[in-house]
């Protein structure tokens, strides 16, 4: 396998970061880097760190080359360089609180809750600002250890952009992937179908019962790509061949969530070279708004009323203007 790590790749872009990944040959990892700069998503990060942790743990080869760019820095307090097997180089290292959350393997229930625990006191945020946070790597992990079948667990990374007030999140595993999952209950004929699937409420591998389970409503990645609607940020679903990238609501619109993907303003494909498992990066604006405050109300609701049909009519009034 090949991964190169671009002069820039954040969600918005990162098609094309996505289809220089070479997934042949999975017996050994070669990584390489810009040779001047590089400013990437932490997705990018969590996919080349799931990457190598994958092959320490079965003892495969990793060949990388030595960052020379001055982010070489920013690569190593992030974590990656330790997951490679990098040299460290000589810097100072900087205290992460209110900046950013270095690469954390996350394999099991327990430590998931740690990690809910110890990253909220790093963003600086208020308990107001915490709650999508916590929200959306709670699903999106929960959602690996549960129906992944991820040997590594779940790679997670995160940062905070002062200017923007955005907090941008990577999730990433090298489990079964999506299709393989949704299929059990659901027919998909592809890897985007599949993610459409997984996208749509009420549907999940756990069942064929539309509306879910009790233990599970099918309703968690439908959300965390509604948290990113509202805000008017990126999400972006990858697994297989298949990607979905929610775009940006433009300022000046309205904002409705819809049940199917397909309603969205996305960008979908089924022709990325493949990735065993699956990759979800977020953008979440920390500014507070009606129609931030609405949905969390909504999924409050949903997730304390447990059943099928007040979860059907809570859909129906989704809807922000």
């Amino acid at each position: 396998m090949k991964l190169h790590i671009p002069n820039s790749a954040f969600l918005g872009n990162i098609d094309a970061f996505l289809r220089t990944f070479d997934s042949a040959s999975p017996d050994h990892l070669e990584i390489t880097f810009n040779k001047k700069w590089s400013s990437v998503h932490p997705v990018v990060l969590c996919m080349s760190g799931a990457l190598g942790t994958f092959m320490k743990e079965n003892r495969l080869p990793i060949r990388c080359e030595q960052p020379e760019a001055k982010s070489k820095h920013y690569l190593e307090r992030m974590g990656l360089n330790n997951i490679l097997g990098i040299t460290a180089f000589a810097t100072r290292q900087h205290e992460p609180a209110g900046r950013f959350i270095p690469l954390t393997q996350i394999k099991t229930s327990e430590e998931l809750s740690a990690f809910i625990t110890d990253m909220i006191p790093l963003l600086h945020t208020t308990p107001e600002q915490a709650e999508p946070i916590k929200y959306v790597i709670s699903e999106l992990v929960r959602n690996v250890l549960e129906h992944a079948q991820s040997t590594i667990g779940a790679i997670v990374c995160a940062q905070f952009f002062k200017k923007s007030n955005r907090i941008s999140i990577g999730v990433v595993d090298v489990g079964v992937g999506i299709k393989r999952t949704i299929t059990v209950a659901h027919p998909a004929n592809n890897d985007i179908a599949a993610i459409k699937l997984a996208l749509t409420p009420g549907i999940t591998g756990s069942t064929t019962r539309v509306g879910g389970t009790e233990a599970n409503a099918g309703a968690g990645l439908f959300f965390t790509k509604s948290i990113a609607k509202v805000n008017r940020d990126f999400f972006v679903l990858y697994s297989g061949h298949g990607l979905f990238k929610l775009l940006k609501t433009p300022a000046q619109g309205s904002i409705k969530l819809h049940a199917s993907p397909d309603a969205d303003k996305s960008s979908m494909r089924n022709d990325l070279p493949y990735w065993q498992g699956t990759v979800v990066g977020i953008d979440i604006s920390l500014d507070r708004h009606r129609a931030f405050d609405d949905l969390l109300d909504l999924i409050r609701s949903i997730y304390r009323t447990g059943t099928k049909e007040k979860r059907k009519e809570k859909f129906k009034k989704v809807r922000f203007i």
